[in-house]
């Protein structure tokens, strides 16, 4: 939405023999959102932004709570969950814990609990049951995902 707005103000034109009134009707925009510009981060906000993202990419459990405690206590700034919760949502970040118990019953009607198959099997030889995993890790960028496939028997 925000895009949007900023794409139809960049159509306005004031060389144009409409007026701003008249061409802001047209494009469907308030003229206060004209002729509004955002303001910068201030100095402050950069300094926790670069902070929460160094101890994010060190601990990135760390939700809004913990990061704001931390940033108290440890690093002695005087501020507030409202601020912190704001700078994680314009970093587009969350803390990575772990989601409800997908396998018990009730998760939705579509939701389907499969049995453990391998529950009273013994396994005895090579390339008889194999087993993959996915997991990801936070780099500068973005994230890897890394991905395993191991034979049980070997477990290798």
């Amino acid at each position: 939405m925000k895009e949007n707005i900023e794409q139809r103000r960049a159509h306005v034109d004031k060389a144009s023999t409409l007026s701003i009134v008249r061409q802001c009707e047209l494009l469907d925009i308030h003229r206060s959102g004209y002729y509004y510009k955002p303001s910068k981060e201030t100095g402050l906000n950069l300094e926790l932004m670069r902070l929460i993202d160094e101890e994010y990419m060190r601990h990135p459990w760390m939700g809004v709570p913990k990061m704001t405690v931390w940033l108290q206590k440890d690093k002695g700034y005087h501020i507030n969950h409202k601020r912190i919760e704001r700078l994680y949502r314009l970093m587009d970040i969350s803390a990575i814990v772990p989601k409800p118990n997908t396998s018990k019953r009730g998760k939705g009607e579509l939701h389907r609990v499969y049995r453990y198959l391998l529950k009273n099997l013994t396994i005895e030889r090579p390339n008889q049951v194999w087993a993959t995993d996915i997991t990801y890790i936070p780099d500068q960028g973005g994230y890897l995902y890394l991905m395993a496939i191991i034979d049980l028997y070997s477990r290798g």
